[in-house]
């Protein structure tokens, strides 16, 4: 006989699908207001099948930092952290380069790299030591359907079936998201033919603590510092020859790197595992449904060039916490229809810019036409030598333009 108690339970004000970097932050965000929160994951948390927590590193941008701030996350977080002082951009080939430096802006750091798996740490100490936080794992939500001024889901849980109730459920579940497809919200989908290659790496100089992002033919490539005097490696490269790079041995596949990227940091040394993905741009024609909302790369899924993609979808999470907690307060219905229009209206901006820009500058840089080559050179040498245009630059970069939401201010949202 199912009791008042178990209905209970089984009764969240938020259900988050998919407990990776994205959705882990939103729990950590509202874990704090008088609210239930249940987080499904397909894989155990902490497990090293964790693909949200596997070994490449992550960007992120100063505004980021805000965020975390604001969630109490940001110490443990700092601890496994290297600082973005600059930011050397150069164009393969063709004269003209950007320098961009956190000082000129005021700030110590124009954002960090950390590994995702260190992120995924503090991410478990923090969700299982949250009382109003529900782990449900490992586990896969197998429907959603329409219930009264809620949303039911059936969750597959080991041998058993699970059925719950949220009156407001997330999609955190990536680019090929469940949530999303149940939703019936559509995407736009362009495939790059590009694949992006990450490793780890040791160069015979020590990286002072610079992001160099070169852009090739192929794609940009990036090298970002990381503890310990090593390197996160981004590698953008033709999806027909991936597999072939990927599998050459470390001799091979450092001097291939090598004569890709030049000598700034010296002879490269030694890499680690090697892993690829294939890149397109997806785009939700929507982010919100009836009681459902979209966030991260369930929303937006964008080209890794100038690390965008993360930070984008913490910025999402920083607006979604506000507008919940605003109604909350208010004693409003947390999944109301104008409530998500308002997450929905507040990101758009942000997300279409950051979408535009990043897929613009994936197709500028990887065209040798000579009239696209005399502009990018001549766009690289004026952002250098206008102050006004790198500062404008930069404060896009690092997540501070636009309308910030409380978290992005350091405060609790």
């Amino acid at each position: 006989m199912i009791t008042a108690a178990d209905r209970a339970a089984d009764d969240f004000d938020v259900l988050i699908v998919g407990g990776g970097m994205v959705g882990a932050s939103l729990a950590c965000a509202l874990a704090h207001r008088p609210l239930r929160i249940g987080v499904v994951e397909s894989v155990s948390f902490g497990a090293a099948a964790q693909p949200s927590y596997d070994d490449r590193s992550i960007a992120l941008a100063y505004g980021t930092r805000r965020i975390f701030e604001g969630m109490g996350l940001w110490r443990e977080i700092a601890a496994a952290a290297a600082p973005i002082e600059r930011i050397h951009v150069s164009d393969r080939g063709h004269f003209g380069a950007t320098r961009l430096r956190a000082d000129t802006c005021g700030f110590e750091a124009l954002g960090y790299v950390v590994e995702s798996r260190a992120l995924g740490r503090v991410f478990a100490a923090a969700l299982t030591a949250l009382p109003g936080v529900e782990l449900i794992s490992p586990a896969r939500v197998a429907a959603i359907e329409p219930a009264a001024e809620r949303l039911r889901a059936r969750i597959e849980q080991g041998a058993g079936t699970r059925t719950v109730t949220a009156r407001l459920v997330v999609g955190a579940d990536g680019a090929e998201s469940s949530v999303r497809r149940w939703s019936g919200i559509g995407v736009q989908r362009a495939e790059y033919g590009q694949s992006a290659l990450i490793a780890n790496l040791t160069p015979e100089y020590p990286h002072r603590n610079v992001a160099y992002e070169r852009f090739t033919d192929s794609g940009p490539l990036a090298l970002l510092p990381m503890t310990d005097e090593r390197c996160a490696l981004v590698w953008t490269v033709r999806t027909e020859q991936c597999a072939a790079i990927q599998s050459l041995d470390d001799d091979a596949f450092l001097a291939r790197l090598q004569g890709r990227f030049g000598g700034r940091l010296g002879r490269l040394l030694r890499v680690g595992a090697r892993a690829s993905y294939p890149l397109a741009l997806v785009r939700a024609r929507r982010y919100t449904a009836p009681r459902l909302a979209l966030i991260g790369n369930a929303a937006h899924t964008l080209h890794p060039i100038a690390g965008q993609g993360f930070n984008l979808g913490l910025r999402d999470v920083a607006a979604l916490a506000e507008v919940v907690c605003d109604a909350l307060a208010a004693g409003r219905d947390i999944g109301a229809g104008d409530v998500l229009a308002r997450y929905e209206q507040w990101r758009r901006r942000d997300q279409e810019h950051v979408l535009r820009a990043t897929d613009g500058l994936v197709r500028l840089f990887s065209n040798d036409r000579a009239p696209l080559v005399l502009a990018r050179t001549a766009g690289l040498l004026l952002v250098d030598l206008l102050p006004p245009a790198k500062r404008a630059l930069m404060r896009r970069a690092m997540g501070l333009a636009g309308r910030q939401p409380r978290l992005a201010r350091g405060l609790p949202p």
